[in-house]
């Protein structure tokens, strides 16, 4: 398990407390302001400004709030290094990848990825095209089936039962590497004979270990790969891949919602715990299987709230 601190302002770590609303813990810790549980990374944010995050995306989530190279890391965790990008980066022809659901309890994990060529890139601004965090879901809806006509792009969905069947051979990283390179792959099928000026991963792993598990894949895309952190700050092909994952991980769990007749809902707090717990009841582990990511701790939860 990886463990970054960072340290940051007052009025970040209210901001923070804001965004992790849906993932906050009930538990009381001495000297802190709140502890959240995203997926499988815990938050910790203390009274003294540092914030603490502990589990496999913690590198991820601890990049969004503060520089991360000046965090103290675990002695046992390996550094995540970000590729230098080339300069003039954001103005290049790109294939941009990244995922959306991997901290969600229910609902698929979905892996895109998108071709943004240099003439597209003032078009996709003219869209409104950005982090899909800084838009809301009707926004995101509604810009992403304009971003489909403009751009080429390979969207991969792993739905709850898929991913329970994968997971004990594949862990979360092994499997977003293999899921990442097919979208990759595919897309680069699709737009050949052009070629990127460069691929951008939405960092999620180092370079190194995202290369070391890339080796058990057949068809491996090893060239002009670069890696950062929040990458769709760096080019529009990552921020766009980024909302059609998004739409796509709203749809199903949406449907799926209908389909089970109540509210199945994003993220990994107590709330996702609870609903578990009344699908438990209803159909055992079985049921749950079709919808939930099952290795997450939200299941051991909710069978004792179940009393299964």
């Amino acid at each position: 398990m990886s463990t970054i601190v960072i340290k940051v302002p007052t009025s970040t770590i209210q901001k923070m407390q804001q965004f992790y609303q849906r993932e906050l813990l009930a538990k009381k810790v001495p000297y802190t302001v709140f502890v959240a549980k995203k997926g499988p990374t815990t938050i910790t944010a203390y009274t003294s400004g540092k914030v603490m995050f502990q589990g496999a995306t913690a590198e991820k989530e601890a990049s969004l709030w503060g520089d991360t190279a000046s965090a103290v890391p675990d002695k046992k965790k390996a550094t995540v290094s970000t590729t230098a990008l080339p300069a003039g980066f954001s103005e290049k022809s790109v294939v941009g990848s990244d995922e959306v659901g991997n901290g969600s309890y229910f609902g698929p994990l979905v892996v895109c990825a998108v071709y943004a060529k240099k003439e597209q890139l003032p078009q996709l601004k003219a869209l409104g095209v950005k982090d899909s965090k800084m838009l809301t879901d009707p926004e995101i809806r509604k810009m992403a089936p304009k971003i489909k006509e403009l751009v080429p792009y390979q969207l991969l969905t792993v739905t709850p039962r898929k991913y329970n069947e994968i997971q004990p051979k594949y862990n979360t990283v092994r499997m977003k590497v293999a899921l990442h390179n097919q979208a990759i792959r595919l897309l680069l099928q699709k737009i050949a004979p052009e070629t990127p000026d460069a691929i951008l991963i939405d960092q999620f792993t180092s370079e190194k270990n995202y290369r070391t598990y890339l080796k058990s894949e057949q068809a491996a895309v090893t060239e002009k790969l670069y890696f950062a952190t929040k990458g769709e700050q760096y080019h529009l092909a990552v921020a766009a891949a980024s909302i059609l994952c998004r739409t796509v991980f709203l749809d199903e769990l949406e449907a799926a919602s209908k389909e089970v007749g109540m509210r199945l809902p994003s993220g990994a707090h107590a709330a996702a715990d609870q609903v578990a717990a009344k699908l438990l009841q209803q159909g055992g582990i079985a049921l749950l299987s079709k919808y939930a990511k099952l290795h997450f701790a939200n299941t051991e939860k909710a069978q004792k709230l179940a009393k299964l």
